[in-house]
């Protein structure tokens, strides 16, 4: 047999004039309200402190365009106009009409071919030679006068050694690229291993352990933070002279294609050619920053 029970209906007045019924709902909706608003504060400090400067810092570089290209005779061309002639760039970026007419992707892409070769080649390098100079003073002191001599040499130096030694423009400016981009790697590597604390490597050698342990369970973990800083360093580097190398070897690349167009008085494409550079230097950060803090702790990834 099934009971049921049933209960009576409350009506409205009783629950109104019920003040234990009446006081948990006003004080819900005022918890509510109070969330929401502490909420919706929140979002707009968010906001104003986020999205707010960058906007604003934009809009101070675009006015100051503005004022000097309003001056008579600077010969810069006004921000409207500039953005006309990127919307004709950018709506096909891929054309080819030779080998030395082809839209700025193609050219974008060969110069980060170009930074992905002499990069990757100088981190097969440089980091293993961080490596081996931290961890020996005979190294140290032997190679330490000869990287301080090299690594003030600014990088354009080097571009006819390359040229003489190659033969050729695309491995001159590679050559440029790896040259400049192994002092940072190298430094970073080699001063990470030298800060490595001695307690770790004397229980390292308590417990008998051999160099690859050393290597992969005390030195890698511990250096991690300043080799990403290196590699960082590195790339931004790279890109800064692929851009310079590539207007002096000529070829396809950003730095041709800035150069090509400043023979072609064309004012225009060259601002958008900074913006282009920029923008694909700031990707670069901000891909290397990502994958930095994939593997550093908690107080490097800022």
């Amino acid at each position: 047999m099934v009971a049921a029970v049933f209960h009576t209906p409350t009506k409205a007045s009783d629950v109104a004039n019920d003040p234990t019924t009446a006081a948990p709902q006003v004080d819900a909706v005022t918890a509510t309200s109070a969330t929401f608003a502490k909420k919706q504060g929140h979002d707009l400090s968010v906001l104003w402190t986020v999205a707010v400067p960058p906007l604003l810092g934009l809009a101070l570089l675009v006015l100051i365009w503005h004022l000097i290209a309003s001056t008579s005779g600077s010969g810069i061309p006004q921000p409207a106009e500039t953005w006309a002639q990127a919307v004709q760039v950018f709506s096909d970026p891929f054309y080819r009409n030779g080998p030395n007419d082809q839209g700025v992707g193609w050219n974008v892409l060969a110069s980060l071919e170009r930074v992905a070769i002499g990069f990757g080649m100088a981190a097969a390098i440089g980091i293993p030679a961080g490596f081996a100079i931290g961890r020996s003073v005979f190294l140290s002191r032997m190679l330490n006068p000869l990287i301080s001599l090299l690594r003030p040499v600014s990088p354009l130096a080097w571009l006819p050694i390359g040229l003489l030694v190659f033969k050729g423009a695309n491995p001159a400016a590679i050559w440029t690229i790896f040259i400049c981009s192994i002092w940072p790697m190298v430094i970073n590597t080699a001063v990470g291993v030298q800060r490595v604390p001695q307690d770790y490597l004397n229980v390292a050698r308590v417990l008998n352990l051999s160099e690859w342990k050393v290597f992969t369970k005390i030195l890698f973990p511990a250096v991690l933070p300043y080799l990403l800083t290196g590699v960082r360093l590195a790339v931004g580097t790279a890109w800064l002279v692929i851009v310079a190398a590539e207007m002096l070897t000529g070829g396809v690349g950003i730095g041709f294609w800035v150069w090509d167009e400043w023979n072609n008085l064309n004012v225009s494409s060259i601002i958008i050619a900074i913006f282009v550079i920029g923008i694909v230097g700031l990707l670069l950060e901000f891909a290397l920053i990502q994958i930095a803090t994939l593997f550093t702790f908690e107080e490097v990834k800022s």
